[in-house]
């Protein structure tokens, strides 16, 4: 047997000076999404090209939203309810082949359930010097309808909640893991901040059946790109972000930090292309700051009692999505990427999914959001944040203008999944304000005008923030032309 290779002096010091807590730190950091190989964080990175945007809010609502009875209201399905579509002048709208050709997946053509045309179950009205129609359940983001940049042709390609993973990545769920729209901002400009993270997840993302934490990874970029999910929570904002001895003050802190960086970059006389060394380094250096970073960022009570009061801090029915707006804003504020926000997770398909009583369910989702995404909006503009802070807001797909149909029977109540035409809200970061991008057909179903694919949506945020996805291609991984998507550029200021 050949013995052990000599180990120098210094090599053994750093080696054990790393540690069994260098390696918890390391891994927890590798899961958590910051454990990055040398050069992946890069403070400040340039653009490609000129930039809008620095930074993006992206506001995901799990389970579907009606894009009937919130941007893009159809007073038809009032004219014709009760109606057959057959006995309509749209009985096209449910032409087989052309729910084929939408879907471009022959399974998933279900005629039957969008026959019957359901009425609006809530009124709607014209807003700001723009006119744009926002329905009654969204009164404060019609108050901002001037900001808005609202695309109303979009479309996707899954008919069931595996479209929460396709609104993130482009695929379907069936094809596993990929890249999210956060992670590929993450990978291609780094941080501006060195004490916090590039890509921050804030509440539930989607459930197992739904992508879970595919919706937020970074595939086979890396987990130092996938998104760290935070508690807007002062006193618990990350877990295991703590000092292993609580005792320590920040000053022996430093000095043990000091020291550690000391002995690893003695071990990396020996090992000066050791990727996970470094990024090690970068994990002892990234958790320390973070310490005093975070906690900082969530500590809402430090704003102005307006400023909480607008966002809806004070009203039991707003505060919990209040506070993860809040906090969204002030994390850009101090230079973080891409902030991805969740909405109604339920453990299941989401709180927005709405196949029974969709008066009930949509107003009071509705209620919990409208007021802080609006005031978000307000409260960059005021700050002179919104015209480099892209704020989008959406979920996978629109609900049906047909009712509900269960088993071959009416339920009456409710929408259905529907893919085919659906909207997305975008303001500030380079869109034009007061604007409809886009168009559905009269009764809201199939998307005629501008229509756009999800991943048309991430090659515009990607192009805001001065990024070509094209040449974002990793060696030995192939993407698909849809993957790339298409520039909005009728959306654009």
């Amino acid at each position: 047997m050949n013995p052990p290779p000599f180990k120098s002096r210094r090599t053994f010091l750093g080696d054990t000076g790393m540690g069994m807590t260098g390696m918890v730190l390391s891994a927890m950091m590798f899961r958590d999404g910051k454990a990055a190989p040398p050069g992946s964080v890069r403070l400040d990175a340039e653009p490609q090209f000129a930039a809008k945007a620095k930074s993006v809010i992206w506001i995901f609502n799990i389970g579907g939203v009606s894009h009937l009875e919130s941007f893009d209201p159809k007073p038809m399905l009032n004219k014709y309810a009760g109606k057959s579509m057959d006995e309509t002048p749209f009985a096209d709208a449910v032409n087989e082949e052309q729910i084929k050709k939408a879907l471009l997946d022959p399974s998933k053509a279900k005629r039957d359930v969008y026959k019957t045309i359901f009425p609006l179950q809530t009124g709607y009205k014209k807003y700001g010097r723009s006119g744009i129609e926002v329905s009654d359940w969204f009164p404060h983001m019609g108050g901002v309808a001037d900001e808005l940049c609202i695309a109303r042709g979009m479309w996707t390609i899954d008919n069931n909640h595996g479209a929460q993973l396709t609104y993130h990545t482009g695929r379907k769920i069936t094809e596993g893991a990929y890249p999210t729209i956060g992670s590929w901002i993450s990978y291609g400009l780094g941080t501006l901040n060195k004490n916090l993270p590039e890509f921050v997840v804030l509440g539930n993302p989607s459930a197992d059946c739904c992508g879970a934490a595919w919706t937020h990874g970074a595939a086979y970029l890396g987990p130092q790109h996938a998104g760290v999910r935070m508690n807007v929570d002062p006193k618990n904002p990350l877990s295991f972000v703590h000092p292993a001895d609580e005792n320590l003050t920040q000053e022996e802190q430093r000095e043990n930090f000091g020291l550690l960086g000391k002995l690893n970059r003695l071990a990396g006389i020996d090992y000066p292309d050791d990727a996970k060394l470094k990024a090690r380094i970068k994990s002892y250096e990234l958790a320390f700051e973070m310490q005093s970073a975070v906690p900082e960022v969530m500590d809402l009570e430090s704003e102005h009692p307006e400023i909480r009061k607008m966002y809806g801090l004070d009203e039991a029915a707003t505060k919990p999505f209040a506070e993860k707006c809040l906090a969204a804003r002030r994390l850009v504020e101090r230079g973080v990427r891409f902030v991805q926000v969740f909405h109604g997770y339920t453990g299941n398909a989401g709180g927005w999914d709405s196949h029974t009583d969709i008066k009930k369910n949509h107003s009071m989702r509705a209620k919990q959001v409208d007021q802080p995404v609006a005031a978000l909006i307000r409260d960059l503009k005021l700050r002179g944040l919104l015209d480099d802070t892209l704020v989008v807001w959406g979920s996978e797909f629109g609900r049906t203008p047909g009712a509900e149909t269960r088993s071959g029977k009416l339920a009456g109540d409710g929408r259905d999944h529907h893919p085919h035409g659906f909207s997305v809200v975008m303001a500030g970061g380079g869109t034009k304000r007061g604007y409809i991008h886009g168009a559905t057909d009269e009764l809201g179903f199939h998307a005629v005008e501008n229509r756009h694919y999800v991943t048309d949506l991430h090659a515009t945020v990607l192009h805001l923030m001065g990024i070509d996805p094209r040449t974002m291609e990793v060696p030995g991984r192939k993407r698909l032309e849809r993957d790339f998507g298409e520039v909005m550029h009728g959306a654009l200021a």
